[in-house]
């Protein structure tokens, strides 16, 4: 209910700026409607990922729903990346053809944004520090706050000293910082979805603590990816040494404790191989 209050708040308020901006002339202001709207769509994009994201496995998706967080995460911070490039252009624009700004209005309307915005913000904060998804929204709003902030800046200077060239400045600075948070959080969320290492856990450290237990030969093939943000997942070939095989269960069983303890790794599948019948051409990593 919060959430739905805090997402039909947004679209009012971004109609308010984008007729706000267009009375009063600033792009400033019509920036940060178009940020703004883009929180709105952020907030229903994350809480419904979020939803999908705790059904369990099924046969269609038998590893779960966990990573339609992860990509309502793409689709956020790819929506951030496309909002600032745009505001980029437009500010550019503006500098060669500059427009009267009627500072006074860009402070009232922006005053109450920065509010909603940081209202809607606090919303997100705990769940954002362990959920990408959420995170991408709690960027959205929070770049918007700043932006809110800019453009009171903006309304102040072109009130008090007639500096209309502030407005596409501004805008500017806003357009900067939401690249840079956006950035800052997309090659993660790439790393994620193209099944890469956690960045945390070296492949290598990981295959020498199974190949520390004893009984253990070696190990190949071996394939280590992030599931989703929290969870990461090994699957690899392991060599018994000769004269082991009869133990061969127990060295399996050593070897996942062996790596939960040490790496935090719960989702591991190992394919046992006897010393003497290994698989030909192997290679260390991967196929």
């Amino acid at each position: 209910m919060r959430m739905a209050a805090a997402v039909g708040v947004n679209l009012l308020l971004t109609v308010a700026q984008v007729i706000g901006g267009i009375v009063s002339g600033s792009l400033a202001m019509i920036a940060d409607a178009l940020h703004n709207f883009s929180d709105a769509a952020s907030l229903v994009i994350a809480f419904w990922a979020r939803k999908i994201a705790r059904r369990p496995a099924d046969s269609d998706m038998t590893f779960g729903y966990g990573r339609a967080e992860i990509v309502a995460a793409l689709i956020n911070l790819t929506t951030l990346i496309v909002v600032g490039l745009y505001l980029i252009y437009e500010a550019v624009i503006r500098f060669f053809e500059p427009q009267d700004v009627l500072g006074w209005l860009v402070i009232l309307i922006a005053a109450v944004a920065l509010v909603i915005d940081l209202a809607t913000a606090a919303l997100t904060y705990t769940m954002a520090k362990t959920s990408v998804n959420i995170r991408a929204a709690f960027m959205h709003n929070l770049a918007d706050a700043m932006g809110s902030l800019a453009v009171i800046v903006a309304g102040l200077l072109i009130w008090a000293f007639g500096w209309i060239w502030v407005d596409p400045l501004i805008t500017l600075g806003i357009a900067g910082y939401i690249l840079w948070m956006a950035l800052s959080e997309i090659g993660g969320v790439v790393r994620i979805l193209m099944l890469g290492s956690p960045p945390e856990m070296a492949p290598e450290n990981v295959l020498a603590t199974a190949e520390a237990v004893e009984g253990v030969a070696g190990l190949h093939h071996a394939h280590l990816w992030q599931m989703d943000e929290h969870h990461s997942a090994l699957q690899a070939h392991m060599v018994i040494d000769t004269g082991a095989w009869g133990r061969a269960d127990a060295i399996k069983q050593a070897v996942k404790t062996r790596l939960e303890e040490a790496h935090g790794l719960t989702h591991v599948t190992l394919e046992i191989e006897c010393a003497a019948h290994v698989c030909s051409g192997v290679q260390r990593i991967g196929h």
